[in-house]
C-alpha cells in the first residue's frame, strides 16, 4: 500500500518502511509524526484519489534526525567590473522513516 502526501510545500510518494528527507520538522529525534495531507492512497484494491484530500487517511512515520543538506553555492557576477560575489546556503532538513499508511 502507497500514498501521495504533501508536505513542505511539496509532494511525496511513500510506502511503510521507506526512508525520506523532507522540509525540516519541529520534534525530537525518535518522535512520532502523524501526516494527515493525504491526496491519493492505493494498494491492491485500486486507487483512491482525494478531492482534494482523502477523507480519514493518514501516514504515521517516526522523526530519525534533522540535519542540514549539501552546500549550494551561489555566486553573482557582473562583466567587465571585478564584482564577484560567493554565498553558501545549506537547507534544514528531517529524515523520517515511514511506519504504517492508515486509510
Amino acid at each position: 500500500m502507497f500514498a501521495v502526501i504533501k508536505t513542505g510545500g511539496k509532494q511525496y510518494k511513500v510506502a511503510a518502511g521507506d526512508k525520506l528527507v523532507i522540509e525540516k520538522l519541529e520534534g525530537e529525534a525518535g518522535s512520532t509524526i502523524t501526516f494527515s495531507d493525504v491526496l491519493m492512497v492505493g494498494g491492491e484494491a485500486g486507487v483512491n484519489v482525494g478531492a482534494p484530500l482523502v477523507a480519514g487517511a493518514t501516514v504515521a512515520a517516526t522523526l530519525l534526525e534533522t540535519r542540514k543538506g549539501d552546500k549550494v553555492m551561489v555566486m553573482k557576477k557582473t562583466r567587465r567590473s571585478t564584482y564577484r560575489r560567493r554565498n553558501g546556503h545549506r537547507q534544514w532538513g528531517s529524515v523520517v522513516h515511514i511506519t504504517a499508511v492508515n486509510t
